[in-house]
């Protein structure tokens, strides 16, 4: 096949990384370029310019983790894709399709769990007001993808349920979320205590109880030690001043690795995150806004990490023309898998950033 171009849009740390993982297998026979998430919208573009966005991955924190990212990695920049003619755009959000890449064939990568069905997302449907309103509960409606590549079977059926025609989907595991045991090796200090893993629900305009949630920790941990660790973009200043007032004794942690705190605790508490699916996958006990069961039939494929190698695949059937992308490496049960996982992994870096204060 002739070297071609493919533009890899990322948004929040968590799409970033993702795209990295895909484009790390296609890079050696095609240009890969990426860009931080944009809108080529005029109304939008401008106020994303003015700052009014910044609560979104189009600016503010989110937007700034992505560029460092990228340029931490020396990856090639493309910013809103104008500099190309591109064969392929990658994508972990289609809440926006943006104008100049509606012609070219796109490829959609579930980046995590999606917000719950609301009275907005059911308005969204049902007057066909822009997605984004509705946040991530409307992921995937867009259709206008070639092929949606889903954490799980669960997953796919899911979506089916949502609209979404099971020919547009492939199950490939979830990039960042298909080999969570590797995080069982990690320098974090503690152990054998209780972890709430918080949420931007308030940054991102949604409603959030804070001071119900922090009751509702303490009263699961019973008097057993509390970690707190904060969402990337709360506003750290008032978390703080919540969790001392009600919990003065729990630990909180604004930096550092969520899974690995979540590898060293007891039980898990969230409110609307993908990181439980960390916690379900590790066997913990785990609580979340979410019904649990429901959950652990949704849980990301784990597929010893190769996640972002059959998306990359997926990409290369769509760029050599094929009218089907191949199902051959769809999840098939196989005894002892999970265990064989666990044999050869990677030891994580260590960070050294446990510095609760």
């Amino acid at each position: 096949m002739m070297r071609k171009k493919v533009l890899f849009i990322g948004g929040s740390l968590n799409q970033t990384k993702m795209a990295h993982a895909v484009a790390k297998h296609l890079q050696a026979e095609h240009d890969c370029y990426f860009t931080p998430y944009y809108s080529d919208h005029p109304l939008l573009h401008r106020a994303a310019q003015k700052g009014w966005l910044d609560f979104t991955v189009m600016g503010g924190a989110g937007r700034r983790q992505t560029e460092a990212y990228l340029a931490g990695h020396n990856l090639p920049l493309d910013y809103g894709g104008r500099q190309h003619a591109y064969d392929l755009v990658v994508t972990g959000s289609d809440l926006i399709i943006q104008r100049n890449i509606r012609q070219k064939p796109i490829i959609l990568i579930q980046e995590g769990m999606t917000d719950p069905e609301n009275v907005l997302y059911h308005l969204v449907r049902r007057l066909k007001l822009p997605r984004y309103l509705a946040s991530t509960s409307t992921n995937g409606l867009s259709l206008a993808y070639r092929y949606f590549c889903v954490a799980s079977e669960g997953y796919k059926q899911f979506f089916i349920r949502k609209g979404i025609p099971a020919d547009r989907m492939v199950v490939t595991g979830m990039p960042n979320y298909d080999d969570v045991r590797q995080v069982l090796r990690n320098d974090f200090p503690h152990r054998g205590y209780v972890l709430a893993a918080t949420s931007d629900a308030r940054e991102t305009f949604k409603f959030d109880n804070r001071k119900r949630f922090i009751r509702h920790v303490l009263a699961i941990a019973n008097g057993r030690s509390v970690i707190f660790k904060l969402h990337p973009n709360e506003k750290e200043a008032r978390a703080r001043r919540e969790i001392d007032e009600l919990a003065p004794e729990a630990l909180v942690f604004a930096k550092g690795s969520v899974d690995h705190m979540i590898a060293n605790c007891d039980v898990l508490v969230t409110q609307y995150s993908t990181v439980v699916y960390t916690g379900i996958v590790l066997g913990k006990e785990v609580h979340s806004y979410f019904d649990v069961a429901a959950l652990r039939a949704l849980a990301p494929w784990q597929n010893g990490g190769t996640s972002g190698q059959r998306i990359a695949q997926v990409c290369r059937g769509v760029l050599a023309g094929e009218t089907a992308v191949s199902h051959e490496n769809d999840p098939v049960p196989r005894p002892g898998n999970a265990e064989k996982q666990r044999e050869g992994w990677p030891i994580p870096p260590i960070s050294k950033q446990w510095s609760s204060s």
